[in-house]
């Protein structure tokens, strides 16, 4: 079965142009020109992976992740200008799972959206005759991969893709210290170049995602200059 990626970008030539390049690759696509009609439709009818430009008339990107985010742990991958460092960094924190610069190589596009979606299928094997990936226990946290179900003292804890695949890589080996370019690897995948800073965003929200069911949280340690690891229970 076909992936269906939703496009929202205001520029209608990119639009135009990266659908016909992901239609010749074998996916359906949806596009959209703005915000506001893009969370209408993907809150109806989700697609399987969402591309989202961050500056749109009516509604930006930022504000139609927050909102989806609300609802739907959907892959989503940023398009960023290169002044929008700031407005990068904040879509880490509020959830997207990858974000390329502006101007972009459609070939490299495809190549993120291609290893999110297979993040994401792996994470969510249950059902398919995969054989599952078993479940990680380590005190008060539960990963149930085949779910792609997180659980603390009983809580759900809704993680995205990218934050399930990091907190299993340090949960995975308590005690360990993960350096960000492992932490990369497990995430991504290898020869997916992410800045450091992303790593350290994404850490930053799975911490406030677990602190707002358990403000004590602190299971997941910086080592300054080194990277993270998971205390042991």
């Amino acid at each position: 079965m076909k992936h269906t990626i939703a496009l929202v970008d205001d520029d209608r030539n990119i639009l135009t142009s990266v659908a016909m390049t992901l239609e010749q690759e074998g996916f359906q696509v949806r596009t959209y020109t703005d915000g506001e009609s893009a969370l209408q439709a993907l809150l109806a009818r989700p697609a399987d992976l969402a591309v989202l430009d961050i500056k749109m008339p009516r509604m930006d990107g930022m504000e139609l992740l927050q909102r989806l985010r609300a609802r739907s742990a959907m892959p989503v991958i940023f398009l960023t200008s290169k002044d929008e460092e700031v407005d990068e960094l904040m879509g880490l924190r509020l959830g997207a799972d990858d974000y390329i610069t502006k101007p972009f190589s459609q070939r490299l596009l495809i190549e993120r959206i291609r290893a999110l979606l297979r993040r994401n299928e792996a994470g969510r094997a249950e059902g398919s005759g995969q054989p599952a990936a078993g479940i990680i226990q380590r005190g008060d946290l539960v990963l149930d991969e085949t779910r792609h179900r997180c659980t603390w003292r009983g809580a759900d804890i809704d993680l995205t893709v990218t934050e399930f695949l990091l907190l299993k890589a340090l949960a995975a080996r308590p005690g360990v210290v993960k350096a960000r370019d492992q932490l990369i690897d497990a995430a991504y995948g290898e020869n997916i170049y992410v800045d450091d800073r992303t790593i350290d965003s994404h850490v930053k929200r799975i911490r406030k995602k677990f602190r707002a069911v358990d403000e004590r949280f602190n299971q997941i340690e910086t080592l300054y200059g080194i990277g993270y690891r998971y205390k042991e229970p």
